[in-house]
This record gives structure tokens, C-alpha cells and sequence, in this order.
């Protein structure tokens, strides 16, 4: 036998049979899951690289060191004061943004966005840039979680002050023209409100506010990010404002992040997943742990797990890394690698089967199951395709199955959301009569055994979603056999 034609044990198991139906000799793959850390869009762990000072945590890191060896990890967060970013009146200083985020955005990472507001580190006393308040806006002094002090280190605006709101406009429009639409941003939080831009005031001036003056802050960034997706923070309805913002937000087409996961211990690591239910079906969900440090000392942290529980239970698509990454990496190995199976989704490949042989007058008959073993959809959807390509490795045919979006697929616990697939014998409601892919004529795919190819991305072929298989062209198709094209 042709050696392109042995299909190796390590690479799935194989059964030849025979259709009732057409009468043809198939080919049946059933691949196993690699266990791969997967690196897909609209998912993964999340490096804080500046954090709470401008000295945390990535910026410990050489400007070569990307921390490639951290598996899974696909955007660095980039969380600084306003102040750093306007220290005067329309005058930008975006390189403290564009240096690090290149440095990511070459390693094939995204990046994402907290500007905020009042902070309560020693070197930030006046988060919101002191021309805002030269200019007229209204603010308190406050001592850091000790609440409004007259001799107070730092500086918070009034929220709701009309100064301060006009100044917050004309940065949030330079911020949009840089940023609205960029593919290489993944989320923007809604940072301007509170002290760390978490949407309260408990740490800062402690003082309340209501609904209304959350919804100017949204709708600040709405009216100049309409297509990037924008987190607002499950603090957003402390403070006696209940949930009237969080359904303002998700109006908005805003979607929820949740802070400090495992500040505290026990049953109190987590108080918000059951607003998770209002974002998670149509949008990916956030989540960001406690200091990893800080979770440890405290006794909260032990093995983690409750991290893993939380990502489950909020069905999230985003799980930060609050630390030094490569120190938390080093310690939770064995967690990083569970999460890696649930977080976000996971397009599962349980069987595959073709023709071994095909006419040129015949339509190529494809069957596949799909699972998703992840906790949330694949919110950009995908469509599976076979790519054939010859002895050379180059592309013969490409068949795009159009009217099978991975979007659909359902989550689950694990091990146990529903596959959906195209079958030779239905097997559950969800399955599908096979695909029929017509072949190009004979100039273009000439008679021949081609490599057989699968993979999951756009309309026009194009690969863009990894899969937890093995033979990858390193571009993301996946080899599972051979095929005969006959005239």
C-alpha cells in the first residue's frame, strides 16, 4: 500500500465499512482529544501586564520575554490611570500603550484595555489627570479605604460632575480612534467609574451613587466604541444600585467581568455567577482572580480549584492571571492545564468518514460528529472544511460545509454537552444527513489520492479555529486520511 495511504494508530482509529445505503466503501475516523492547550479567538488567559501601579507585573518581564511557555495564554491586559495616558490637556502619550502591546501583538497575542479613574496606589494620586480638576471639575480627597479625608493623599472625581464628564468625552473619542474596531483588541473595560475602575467607591472615597450616574459612564463608552466588545464590572451594582445597571449594560451589548475572584475564601470566592446567565449564552464572560499572592497569604487560594469551579460556573471565555505569570505558572501547572480543557470552548472532533474512493460524477459524501467540550459557545462561530492536497502539500480542493456553524454546538458539563453531526445512520435529533460536496471539474481537481484535510473557520475556507487534533499543517488544517478522486 501506497505509504500517504497508512494512516497511523496515534493519529485516530480507523474502520472500514460498508454503506447500506450507497453501497460504498467508507472511511471512519473516531481521533482522540490531544489534551493541547488551545489558542483560539475570543478566548483564554489573560496576562495583567500593568496593574494597580504602573510597576506590575509584566514589566518585570525582559521586552523579549512573552512568556511563551504558558499555555493557552492569548491577551495581555493593559490596566493604567488615565493621568499616565493625558498628563496634559489633549497631549497623548500612547506609547506607554503601543510599546508593550506590540511586543504581545508580534507573539500572535491581543490586547485589552482598563483606563481608570481613581486608584489608591502611593505613586497614583490623582488617577484622573490634575488638569481635570484644574479645569473646574468637583472631586474629594480621600485616604486610600479609610473613605474622604480634606488631607486626603489622593483625588477622585465626583462622578456625576459635568467638568469631569466633558474632559472623560473628548479622552474616550481619542481612546476610540486608536482602539473602536482593532483586531488586535479584544475587550475594553468600562474603567471610568470607581476606584480601580471596579465600579464602586469602597476603597477609595466610599461614597454612593446611583444608577444614573453609572448610565452616563456607559453610555459615554458606547457612544465611542461601537464595535469593540466593552465589560462592564459586576461591582457596577453595589452599593444599593442592584441590577438595574447590570440589564443596562447587557442592553448596551455590553458584557460582564468579574474582579477578585478567590479575594475571599470558601463559599465567599465568588458572590455574581448568576449574572453570568444574562451574558454568557450570546457573550464571552470575564473573569480575573485576586493577586495571586495576596489569595495564597490569605489562605483562599489553596489548590485553585475554586478558580476552576468559578470558570465553570460563570461559564467563562476570559481567565485572568492576577501575578507574575511565570511564578503562578510554576506553582498551578496541573491547574492551568484543567482549565485549559474548560475554558472558553473546545471544538471536539469525535468521528470523521468519507469515501474511500469517489467519481467524478458523484458528490463527495462527508459525515462528522462535533462536541464542544468547553463552558461557553464559540461566540464567532466556524464552519468545518476538507481541504485535499497532493503528494507536494499543495491545496487540490477545498469543501466548505456552509450550512454547519460550530456556534451551534451546545456546552455541557464536562464530558457530557451533546454532540451534533452529519451521519450515515442518525444517532440523536441532533444529527444531520451528510454533506455533499460537488467536485470541481477535472482541470481544476485532477484523478489522484490526495491527503484528506479538516479544519473549522470562514465561509471561504479559510482555517482560523485550532482543534484539539494531531497532523496539524501549521495552519491549523488537520490531516485524518487519504482519498481517491477516480474520473
Amino acid at each position: 500500500m501506497d505509504a500517504r495511504r497508512v494512516i497511523l494508530r496515534r493519529v485516530s482509529i480507523i474502520v472500514l465499512t460498508t454503506s447500506l445505503m450507497w453501497g460504498e466503501q467508507r472511511v471512519v475516523v473516531r481521533p482522540a482529544d490531544t489534551g493541547k492547550a488551545l489558542r483560539n479567538p475570543g478566548m483564554g488567559w489573560v496576562f495583567h501586564h500593568y496593574d494597580n501601579a504602573i510597576n506590575k507585573y509584566g514589566t518585570h518581564l525582559e521586552p523579549s520575554d512573552t512568556v511563551d511557555d504558558f499555555p493557552g495564554a492569548s491577551v495581555v491586559y493593559l490596566r493604567l490611570a488615565w493621568s499616565y495616558l493625558e498628563p496634559e490637556e489633549g497631549r497623548f502619550n500612547w506609547a506607554i500603550l503601543d510599546t508593550p502591546a506590540q511586543r504581545w501583538i508580534a507573539r500572535g497575542f491581543q490586547i485589552a484595555l482598563r483606563i481608570s479613574c481613581s486608584e489608591s496606589s502611593p505613586d497614583q494620586p490623582y488617577a484622573t489627570p490634575k488638569w481635570v480638576q484644574e479645569a473646574g471639575a468637583q472631586g474629594f480627597r480621600f485616604t486610600p479605604r479609610k473613605g474622604v479625608d480634606p488631607n486626603g493623599s489622593h483625588w477622585e472625581p465626583k462622578y456625576d460632575d459635568p467638568v469631569f464628564l466633558a474632559k472623560l468625552d473628548r479622552f474616550l473619542a481619542a481612546l476610540a480612534a486608536r482602539y473602536d474596531g482593532s483586531p488586535e483588541v479584544a475587550f475594553i473595560d468600562v474603567g471610568s467609574f470607581g476606584v480601580w475602575g471596579e465600579g464602586h467607591t469602597g476603597s477609595s472615597t466610599r461614597l454612593p451613587y446611583d444608577a444614573r450616574t453609572v448610565r452616563l459612564h456607559l453610555d459615554l463608552y458606547r457612544k465611542h466604541f461601537k464595535r469593540t466588545l466593552l465589560a462592564v464590572n459586576d461591582d457596577f451594582s453595589n452599593q444599593g444600585r442592584g441590577l438595574e445597571v447590570i440589564h443596562y449594560a447587557r442592553e448596551l451589548g455590553m458584557t460582564l467581568r468579574d474582579d477578585s475572584i478567590l479575594v475571599e475564601c470558601g463559599d465567599r470566592a465568588y458572590h455574581h455567577a448568576y449574572l453570568a446567565d444574562l451574558f454568557w449564552p450570546q457573550l464571552p464572560v470575564i473573569l480575573e482572580m485576586e493577586h495571586y499572592g495576596h489569595s495564597v497569604n490569605r489562605g483562599c487560594w489553596q489548590d485553585g480549584s475554586l478558580y476552576l469551579k468559578a470558570i465553570e460556573d460563570y461559564h467563562a471565555s476570559y481567565a485572568s492571571v492576577h501575578w507574575w505569570p511565570r511564578e503562578f505558572l510554576e506553582k498551578n501547572r496541573e491547574l492551568v492545564d484543567r482549565i485549559n480543557l474548560r475554558l472558553g470552548y473546545r471544538i471536539q472532533l469525535l468521528e470523521a468518514s468519507w469515501p474511500a474512493e469517489v467519481s467524478r460524477n458523484e458528490s463527495l459524501l462527508v459525515g462528522y460528529r462535533w462536541r464542544n467540550a468547553g463552558v461557553a459557545p464559540c461566540y464567532r462561530g466556524g464552519y468545518p472544511a476538507i481541504t485535499l492536497k497532493d503528494a507536494k502539500g499543495g491545496i487540490a480542493a477545498v469543501f466548505v460545509d456552509e450550512e454547519f456553524d460550530v456556534r451551534a454546538l451546545p456546552v455541557g458539563p464536562p464530558g457530557k454537552a451533546e454532540p451534533v453531526g452529519r451521519e450515515v445512520r442518525p444517532i440523536s435529533q441532533a444529527s444531520r444527513p451528510l454533506a455533499a460536496f460537488r467536485l470541481p471539474p477535472r482541470e481544476v481537481l485532477k484523478p489522484g489520492t490526495y491527503d484528506l484535510f479538516i479544519s473549522v473557520g470562514s465561509r471561504t475556507g479559510t482555517p482560523e479555529i485550532m482543534l484539539p487534533l494531531p497532523d496539524d499543517d501549521g495552519q491549523r488544517r488537520y490531516r485524518l486520511g487519504v482519498i481517491t478522486i477516480k474520473d
